[in-house]
């Protein structure tokens, strides 16, 4: 199969640093390689990924200053790299993307991969009547309301690439953005409590982070709390490797929250809030702990050093396995042919 995958223009694709979205594509991208698929994937110049790949801008633009005609550019530039290259199917994870397709006879799918509203509801909504929707949770789906989902298909990782830990550091971790929809404050509170370090690897570009940094966050640091900054994606693993747990107090719902899997793939237990796709991530009591308060996300920390990091890698390696992820991408492209040659007859 001819599969031509269009990446966001913001991040390259794999991600140097923060980028869930962008990891994700990586790995589906390999993994369809690796499958025995051709893939063209369309991001920027300097993506790394090794596979095809075509581009409109030679570096990522980043997620500050970003704008409709940017991206507009970018699939304009996409579609007329893939559309002579007559793929089977286009898997499209821009926003402009799904809209601008229609014009060309080729069966296309996109991934939504933020919530489904505000401006974003009404633009799905349209997009649905005649692209296949992929939600990245069931959590994710339930919130869509009237959109019609295709298909609920989870992320996956290389669980081989990420090192087996025996949380030696003894530390909890957060690791994402330096936002309040994350928790980062509500991290150290807990790791305060629980009188165990914390070490904060987060991504702080944006004005709004540091205003919530400063304000938030920095007032907390000390006598164990401590931040690292931005990681890369190596010094990333080798924190959740050495980590006792990852404490991931999201305070939104969050589609999905790759870092929670990545996590389990070295091994590492989460501890984590209810909200979003926490509940289907995380198995209670066998790769980590749901809990909604200070004192019980506490508690869990602690209990997490009981759990076997043996047995978490093995459901990482089960349940997120990039075979998997593939697979079910499959399954939908499949479907989705079908659909647009029954539509075409």
């Amino acid at each position: 199969m001819r599969i031509a995958i269009i990446a966001p223009p913001w991040v390259p694709v794999p991600p140097p640093a923060y980028g869930g979205t962008e990891a994700s594509l990586d790995a589906l991208a390999r993994g369809l390689v690796a499958a025995g698929h051709e893939v063209f994937l369309y991001a920027t110049g300097d993506s790394t990924c090794p596979v095809r790949t075509g581009f409109t801008f030679e570096r990522a633009l980043g997620t500050v200053s970003t704008g409709a005609a940017s991206e507009l550019a970018h699939v304009v530039g996409a579609y007329e790299a893939i559309v002579p290259w007559a793929p089977d199917i286009v898997h499209d994870h821009t926003l402009a993307g799904p809209v601008y397709a229609e014009r060309f006879d080729l069966p296309v799918v996109t991934t939504n991969h933020g919530p489904f509203e505000g401006e974003l509801r009404a633009l799905y909504r349209v997009v649905g009547r005649t692209v296949p929707i992929v939600a990245i949770s069931h959590r994710q789906a339930e919130l869509a309301g009237d959109i019609p989902i295709a298909a609920v298909i989870h992320h996956g990782v290389d669980v081989d690439a990420y090192p087996a830990g025996e949380g030696e550091g003894g530390y909890a971790l957060f690791l994402g953005r330096m936002s309040p929809d994350k928790g980062v404050h509500t991290a150290a509170l807990v790791a305060r409590d629980a009188g165990v370090p914390l070490r904060i690897a987060a991504k702080m570009r944006e004005p709004s982070e540091h205003e919530y940094f400063a304000t938030q966050v920095a007032p907390l640091l000390g006598d164990g709390i401590e931040y690292l900054g931005e990681v890369d994606r190596f010094r990333k693993r080798e924190l959740l490797a050495g980590a006792r747990c990852l404490l991931n107090p999201i305070a939104w719902e969050e589609p999905f929250g790759i870092v929670m899997v990545e996590a389990m793939a070295c091994g590492t237990p989460v501890v984590a809030t209810p909200r979003g796709s926490v509940p289907e991530l995380v198995e209670e009591g066998v790769t980590g702990f749901v809990r909604s308060s200070i004192d019980g996300l506490a508690a869990a920390v602690h209990a997490a050093g009981e759990l076997d990091r043996t047995v978490i890698r093995k459901v990482a390696a089960e349940r997120f396995s990039i075979e998997r992820m593939v697979a079910d991408h499959l399954a939908l492209y499949r479907r989705a042919i079908a659909r647009h040659a029954a539509r075409a007859a």
